[in-house]
């Protein structure tokens, strides 16, 4: 580090708002969800106020430094976005202002966009071995090294370029992403036509297996992502603390629905790497007949148009919070139901697509791979 840096705690740099609020209306409120590995910020699944125990709430601002108390010893920090403007944050989380005489923002982001902090808040976070958590004083210890304000400003300039050269990248990708998408929906179409069609009580009926929860116990639980975004892993959670929630376990093969969020493509076939999770009694578990179909091919049935419309008339209602996946109707909707060597043969295809898909990346990996080293240099005064 060059003698002219000096090594700051970022208590001294950051403030934490402590503006909170203890009660909640009956509305549906905005959540935020914050990815490992300072991957960024991004809506989560809406709430209503009615349903919250948790008496400490605070509401997020754009820009402010988003802190995960459970996964932050995992890179689980962030910026809010300006669409998680009013966002509903538990006291599971804690926000950050910055101190703009001290530090430039965008010089910043730069250690989490980085991912730069994980090695010091995973040392620094207390508890169990599943539940470590992150308090503000930890994170106001940790150190980075603070040039004069237009070094900030020079370095952040110069690293936002190569930035813009890695969204360039994924621009491109996303192109032929799109390209992929549209042979892959063809292909679709024609191993459809003539094909029989059936009722999904027939083909992947609904199966709920209720967790019978065990005190002072940890269960891992994942959830779907709307938009035909795919599965994730939500943080652990002791079963001492759910209060309205009773959650199901999931089984790789299941096709896992949203009864909430269908309408909005929250529709995922669930992987053998997800055998044995739970999830919230929110989520509904559709068993195929791997005789006659599979949950891969009923996920993309169900986001393309004409699913996510059959989606939409099983989720009657004129406001989000009451657009609840109807299952009597969502089960007694017609799906295609081709040939299963057709179907075979058709998602060795897309598995083939996306093998191709992670391959164009490659250049987007290599630079993503370089960029957290490239920052580390210029931390240390060595990026001219």
């Amino acid at each position: 580090m060059k003698s002219s840096w000096n090594l700051v705690k970022l208590g001294e740099v950051l403030k934490q708002d402590k503006e909170y609020v203890d009660t909640l209306e009956p509305i549906e409120y905005k959540k935020l969800s914050v990815k490992l590995y300072g991957k960024g910020v991004v809506l989560d699944d809406s709430v209503n106020g009615a349903t919250v125990r948790m008496t400490k709430h605070q509401f997020a601002k754009a820009g402010q430094v988003i802190l995960s108390e459970i996964w932050a010893k995992k890179g689980a920090i962030g910026i809010v976005p300006d669409e998680g403007e009013g966002a509903l944050c538990t006291s599971h989380f804690f926000l950050f202002d910055y101190i703009k005489e001290k530090i430039y923002p965008p010089f910043f982001n730069l250690f989490i966009i980085g991912n730069l902090f994980e090695t010091q808040l995973s040392a620094k976070a207390q508890g169990t071995t599943g539940y470590a958590a992150t308090r503000p004083k930890d994170f106001f210890n940790l150190e980075i090294p603070l040039p004069s304000m237009p070094e900030q400003h020079r370095i952040a300039g110069r690293l936002e370029a190569l930035k813009g050269k890695m969204d360039a990248v994924r621009a491109l990708r996303g192109e032929q992403e799109k390209e992929m998408k549209g042979l892959l929906l063809a292909q679709y179409r024609n191993i459809i036509e003539g094909a029989e069609w059936k009722p999904m009580k027939e083909v992947a009926p609904l199966v709920r297996r209720k967790v019978d929860l065990q005190p002072s116990t940890i269960y891992s639980e994942i959830a779907v992502r709307s938009f035909g975004k795919g599965v994730f892993e939500k943080p652990n959670f002791n079963s001492d603390e759910l209060t309205w929630e009773k959650p199901n376990w999931i089984k790789g093969g299941d096709l896992l629905m949203s009864n909430i969020k269908a309408w909005e493509g929250a529709v995922a076939s669930v992987g053998k790497e997800h055998d044995g999770k739970v999830g919230s009694h929110r989520y509904l578990t559709f068993v195929p007949n791997l005789e006659i179909t599979s949950a891969e091919f009923l996920a993309f049935y169900f986001l393309t148009d004409e699913g996510l419309l059959k989606l939409g008339e099983a989720s009657p209602g004129s406001a989000d919070r009451n657009r609840t996946l109807n299952t009597k109707i969502i089960l007694n909707t017609l799906v295609p139901v081709p040939d299963i060597h057709l179907q075979n043969a058709f998602l060795q295809l897309q598995a083939k697509m996306e093998q191709l898909k992670a391959a164009q990346g490659g250049q987007l990996v290599g630079l993503e791979g370089v960029f957290p080293a490239v920052l580390e240099r210029a931390f240390q005064g060595s990026y001219e």
